[in-house]
């Protein structure tokens, strides 16, 4: 897998608070471990979308990640809110993540990631426009 970065990401996680900045990369190494799993995945792309971190492939939906100083204790995964992703994982994962409406998974900086759960979500997200037809999206 060809994994592109824009330069800019790298100062956006280096400015996290301390106990937020190790969440955050987590939860990149994690989007990036998951696609170069995803058969036929030629690129992964790092990008800034919003000034957050975004992850965009060929034939999927763009997924964002970031913490906001107004909700210090929590972290996101941002998904495209008009498509059908986050109420697909609400209806599998209910009892294993936080969401927030249609666009988000919250993450509480003291839980610890449910690893293979969310890299459902991220492959869900990742293939979106291939597997959309799908009642789970292939989750």
């Amino acid at each position: 897998m060809n994994f592109k970065t824009n330069i800019k990401v790298e100062s956006v996680f280096l400015n996290y608070p301390e106990p937020i900045k190790d969440k955050m990369f987590a939860l990149r190494s994690l989007i990036i471990k998951t696609a170069e799993e995803i058969d036929n995945l030629n690129t992964l792309e790092e990008t800034l979308k919003w000034g957050e971190p975004s992850y965009v492939t060929k034939h999927g939906s763009t997924l964002r990640i970031d913490w906001k100083s107004k909700t210090p204790n929590q972290y996101a995964m941002y998904f495209q809110c008009t498509s059908r992703l986050v109420s697909t994982f609400r209806s599998i994962f209910k009892n294993t993540f936080k969401f927030e409406g249609k666009r988000a998974i919250i993450f509480h900086v003291n839980d610890e990631l449910e690893i293979e759960p969310l890299k459902a979500c991220i492959k869900a997200t990742l293939t979106y426009h291939k597997v959309k037809h799908l009642p789970t999206l292939g989750v």
